[in-house]
């Protein structure tokens, strides 16, 4: 007999938050990825054109983890005209040991903001100064308010600047922001202005082309790209890439064909053979992060397997221990 639970999206929010916990989930799976034999496929990806949606599967298997996630992940971007939300989604989590299904997450994302949001952190806390005080946010929906909360956890943010094509939204982030964090945030229209002096800029938009220019930065910032995660998606100024004093990323075989630095490739400005170091091995220390205080970082961050199964698996044995969810016998 085997016992599964089925979590919906209300069960995760009361056990599973954006904190310290996990951020280090996350950092653990990144270093996992760089330091065992950690088999992680590449994304599957569907295209449904015609009413603008596009599935994405994700799936890892991290040796000593004793489940593993598959990750369906849908964004259908004409649903709020339909009154819905664009992206939804949930987890399969899986025995490691006998593949039985252990957990249903009816996460409708969540899970996945969460991971996404600790990754950035991630990347933050091992490529940007420690002293970083100012962040820059590029866009205004759930993951760029994600991604300033968690520059909190690692950072000592005192300052941050919001913007985004619709500065009404940006405003209104900005407002909703500064009253959670306690910290100063404004809404900048111009968006070379909220680069100006910025410690750490993050990219969190839909973009198709860019809207962060290598003229805005100067020495010393660190860039955390998030929004590239399909071919068509731009958000970065290639020349930022083949100009950072370092370029980090998650999965390097994921960045070249879908990242900020596959636009690099495609505009003949980075070899696509270029070897460049990911995130895991700086965490582990095989290889080098930050050079000098004054260096320009990137980190181009696509989203990986790894992250679903270490935060569905952090979501299982927090239901465990809260007793959360409903279980079912088969």
């Amino acid at each position: 007999m085997s016992r599964m639970t089925i979590l919906t999206e209300a069960d995760l929010r009361k056990i599973v938050s954006l904190d310290l916990d996990a951020v280090a989930c996350v950092e653990a799976a990144f270093e996992a990825l760089a330091t065992k034999a950690v088999a992680m496929p590449p994304i599957l990806r569907l295209d449904i054109p015609e009413y603008r949606g596009e599935v994405d599967v994700k799936t890892a298997y991290v040796p000593g983890i004793d489940g593993f996630a598959i990750k369906i992940s849908p964004g259908f971007f004409d649903n709020p005209k339909l009154g819905l939300p664009s992206v939804n989604g949930m987890m399969v989590l899986l025995s490691s040991r006998t593949g039985l299904v252990e957990a249903l997450l009816l996460d409708n994302g969540y899970l996945t903001d969460v991971r996404t949001a600790a990754a950035g952190a991630v990347a933050t806390r091992h490529l940007s100064r420690p002293e970083s005080s100012v962040a820059t946010i590029f866009g205004a929906g759930v993951q760029a308010r994600l991604q300033l909360e968690a520059l909190t956890l690692v950072r000592p943010i005192t300052h941050a600047r919001i913007w985004a094509r619709d500065i009404d939204k940006a405003q209104r982030a900005a407002r909703e922001l500064a009253q959670k964090l306690g910290i100063a945030v404004n809404a900048v229209s111009d968006p070379k202005e909220a680069v100006h002096d910025a410690d750490i800029i993050v990219t969190t938009t839909p973009s198709t082309e860019p809207v962060l220019q290598q003229g805005w930065l100067g020495p010393g910032q660190h860039i955390t790209a998030m929004g590239s995660d399909a071919e068509h998606k731009h958000e970065i100024d290639p020349a930022i890439i083949a100009k950072a004093d370092l370029y980090i990323a998650d999965s390097l075989k994921q960045t070249r064909r879908l990242g900020e630095l596959h636009h690099a490739i495609e505009a003949g400005l980075v070899n696509a053979d270029t070897a460049f170091s990911e995130l895991g091995a700086v965490i582990a220390g095989s290889a080098q992060g930050r050079p000098s205080p004054e260096a320009i970082t990137i980190a181009d961050l696509t989203g990986t397997g790894v992250q679903d199964t270490a935060i569905a698996t952090l979501a299982r044995d927090r239901a465990r221990l809260a007793n959360a969810g409903t279980n079912f016998e088969s």
